[in-house]
Parts: structure tokens; sequence; C-alpha cells
């Protein structure tokens, strides 16, 4: 009778570390440790960003479901919605059975977030604030996933480029930047937002950048006094909000008067996914023009 219990023992043993291996953590960019006992399989991504993240972790095809505007990759926009950033369907996101949850602090309410924590799946708190944290973030949702070796590659290639621009531009002539969100009223960020980073990497620097706030309301005469060398806001589609072309009467403003009005994609700049280094990279060699004008 003892070897079989001895046996019995072994076999215990090894079936506990064997459990134990398949368990993987990460710590989440609230400063939460994340577990899933094996592999998630079932994913809902509660942000745009976040699917971006999932996708490029090689994980795009776990994604079951996922927030409105979660429209890049292609394939992201066949991915069934559970809701806005306003309401969740809660319902359907039980239904969907999910084993890792991906939420951003900034975009969910409080109450959602609660919400969701409430259902005992594990839940990922995605938050990138600078473009190297977005390579973090492809890495830890590929442990998670169990696709490390598709996310260390992603993560590697992004940091290779974020290197890339920093050695060519962040020790060029610094140029002052305001960044236009909304133009009524007017909105701005500060330096806690990853378009922020993208700014500095590019030699640039917000003149909002030290405000409390993320997105502070400002006034035409601070922007005035502030005299950025450059203006940029995302592009428009609708004419009845004006825009750039609310500085054209500003003549005096050394922004204005050097052409140095700046249309940018606002989605890949501030929207915290491997597409900002492509952002990072077309700003880059916008601030490299607005130098090139600058007074011989």
């Amino acid at each position: 009778m003892r070897a079989p219990r001895r046996l019995t023992a072994a076999l215990l043993l090894f079936a506990a570390a064997a459990g134990a291996q398949a368990a993987l953590s990460v710590v989440d960019d609230a400063g939460r440790r994340v577990t899933v006992q094996q592999p998630a399989r079932r994913v809902i991504s509660m942000a745009p960003h976040a699917t971006e993240l999932l996708f490029a972790a090689g994980g795009g095809a776990r994604v079951v479901g996922a927030m409105n505007y979660s429209d890049y990759p292609e394939a992201a926009k066949k991915i069934p919605l559970v809701g806005s950033n306003s309401v969740i369907d809660m319902e359907r996101v039980l239904a969907l059975k999910p084993e890792l949850i991906v939420v951003w602090h900034t975009g969910n309410t409080a109450r959602q977030i609660a919400q969701l924590e409430s259902l005992g799946v594990p839940v990922f708190h995605s938050e990138p604030r600078t473009l190297g944290q977005v390579a973090d973030n492809i890495e830890r949702l590929g442990r998670l996933l169990g696709t490390d070796a598709a996310a260390t590659s992603a993560a590697g290639s992004l940091r290779a480029r974020l290197a890339g621009l920093e050695a060519r531009y962040a020790r060029r002539p610094p140029v002052t930047v305001f960044y236009q969100i909304w133009d009524q009223p007017l909105y701005t960020l500060n330096d806690a937002q990853i378009a922020s980073d993208a700014i500095r990497v590019c030699g640039g620097r917000n003149v909002f950048g030290t405000l409390k706030a993320v997105a502070p309301e400002v006034g035409i005469e601070a922007v005035l006094q502030a005299d950025p060398e450059a203006i940029m806001a995302g592009k428009r589609h609708d004419p009845a909000n004006p825009g750039l072309k609310l500085w054209e009467p500003y003549k005096s403003m050394t922004a204005v008067k050097r052409g140095n009005l700046l249309s940018v994609d606002g989605e890949l700049l501030t929207r915290p996914g491997p597409r900002v280094i492509d952002g990072t990279a077309r700003l880059c060699e916008a601030l490299e023009a607005v130098r090139q004008r600058r007074p011989k």
C-alpha cells in the first residue's frame, strides 16, 4: 500500500506544480497584480487603444468583445460591441464569458470599472502615458495571453523606432507647441497625456504641459500670451467649428506669422496604442519644418 500512496502524493505534487506554472501574472498600469490561471482565450477590450494593443500582442483573434470606436486594425470592426464609454451592456459581457477584461481608467467611468471588477474576471488597467509604456503594455498583455513571442517582437520594433526618433529629434532646437484638441470651448492637453510625450520626443515643448488637468480648458488670451511657435490640431470635418482657422485673425502670433498652423491626425497622437509611433514620426517631420521656417 505504501507505493500507491507515494505515487499518489507524487502525482498531486506534480499537478500542483503544473498549475503553478500555468498561472500567468503581471502588474498593470494601476499597480495591481493581474493573474490568469492559464493563457486568456476570451478577452473583452473596453477601449479602442486596448483593442489595438491586444492585436499587436498577437491576441486579436481572442478579442470577443470591444467598445465603440474599436476600428483598427480592419478586423477589429467585426468584433461584437459591448457598449460605449457611457453605457456597458453587462448582460452581453457576461454572455461572452471573458477570461480577461482590459479597461481604460481615462475612458471608462469608475462605476463601469467597478461593475466589471465585480464579475470576478481578471481586469487589466491599461493607461500608457508615454510612448515607451505602449511597448510595456503590449508585452504584459502578451504575457497574459500566452503570446509572448509575438508581443516581444512587436514591443521591440516599437522601442527601436522610438529610439531612432529620439536620437534624431530630441536634441533639436526646441519648438513651443499649443495642441488644440477642441475649439468651442478651447481645450488642450497637459504633459500626462501621451501626445505630450510625442511632442517631447520631437524636441517640442507643450506650452500648457504643467497644468493640473489632463484636458484643461484655456482661453484665447492665455494662448496669445504663451505665443507658441506652432499650433497643432486634429483634422476637423464639421464646418460649424473653426478648428485652426480660429487663429488666422491673430496676425501677430508667431505661429500665424510663420505659417505654423499644423493639421495632424489626432487619433494617431492621442490614442495610446501602437500607431502612436506613426503619429509621432509625422509630428517630428512637421516640427522640423517649423524649424526650417525660422527667420535666417
